[in-house]
């Protein structure tokens, strides 16, 4: 959906950004020779992306505002309830809150390639997806669907929403 590619523009405005767990996990595990990998187990990915995932929420709190993610920890809390069936705590969820509106990127086919750290399939970036666009708002966030149009275009789009709030 082209979110890294985004955060990166945002960084490079000057903004604090935060990189997506999973890739950095995905590169950590890779290096050691572990097995917290989605395509060897997943549990033990997505528990250590939440893990990740709290420790860059704590951290964010001492950088300047806005701070953008490319993923959050409720991504990796509804990851770990699809495989597990373990249901995020909701004082979890209530303590560790991000600021409104939550931005999500459709995917987008178009843009969407497997690589070495991301060897999942459309299919199933879509029913990802899916989860998070109705995860986010039931947990009470105001969810805007970034656009499908250029990095430019989508930088200016989350800007001029964040200013406004």
């Amino acid at each position: 959906a082209g979110k890294s590619t985004l955060l990166a523009e945002l960084a490079r405005c000057g903004f604090a950004t935060i990189e997506e767990p999973g890739r950095r996990v995905v590169r950590e595990e890779l290096a050691s020779g572990g097995s917290a990998l989605p395509w060897i187990d997943a549990i033990a990915f997505v528990r250590q992306i939440t893990a990740m995932a709290q420790a860059d929420y704590k951290a964010a709190r001492s950088l300047p505002d806005p701070v953008f993610f490319d993923r959050s920890l409720i991504d990796a809390a509804i990851a770990l309830e699809h495989l597990t069936d373990e249901a995020m705590p909701t004082d979890l969820a209530a303590r560790l809150r991000y600021a409104n509106p939550v931005f999500l990127a459709p995917p987008w086919p178009e843009l969407f390639v497997s690589d070495a750290e991301r060897r999942h399939d459309f299919a199933s970036a879509i029913a990802e997806y899916d989860r998070l666009a109705a995860a986010y708002p039931a947990l009470g966030y105001d969810v805007i669907l970034l656009p499908k149009v250029s990095v430019a275009e989508r930088l200016a789009f989350i800007l001029e929403r964040v200013e406004t709030n």
